[in-house]
């Protein structure tokens, strides 16, 4: 059973750093494109930043020049480096992974529970 683990929310002032970590385990063949989303209270998720499975990256406008994704394919892991926080960035943020699991017959996409940032002004 693929599982994605999310970590590094809390709380932090503005101006302030996080960064999150999300794990993926399970019978995993392959792991195509990670990526970070995001949903504040009363509005629909939205994409943060995406990374494919040879680093081409891909962000949000609200994340240009703040966010930073990366990822470790030796480890099965996406992190989201996030800088000058803002509380307009105060959400709850969801791993995505699409990914081939052994006992399936092609990639689906997996979603992690979220961690919640929250941005204090």
């Amino acid at each position: 059973q693929v599982q994605l683990v999310e970590s590094g929310g809390g709380l932090v002032q503005a101006g302030g750093s996080l960064r999150l970590s999300c794990v993926v385990s399970g019978s995993i063949l392959s792991i195509n494109t990670m990526g970070w989303y995001r949903q504040a209270p009363g509005k629909q998720r939205e994409l943060v930043a995406t990374i494919t499975a040879a680093r081409s990256t891909n962000y949000a406008d609200s994340a240009k020049g703040r966010f930073t994704i990366s990822r470790d394919n030796a480890k099965n892991t996406v992190s989201l480096q996030m800088n000058g926080l803002k509380p307009e960035d105060t959400a709850t943020y969801y791993c995505n992974a699409n990914l081939w699991e052994a006992t399936l017959p092609s990639r689906m996409n997996y979603w992690g529970k979220g961690t919640l940032v929250t941005v204090s002004s």
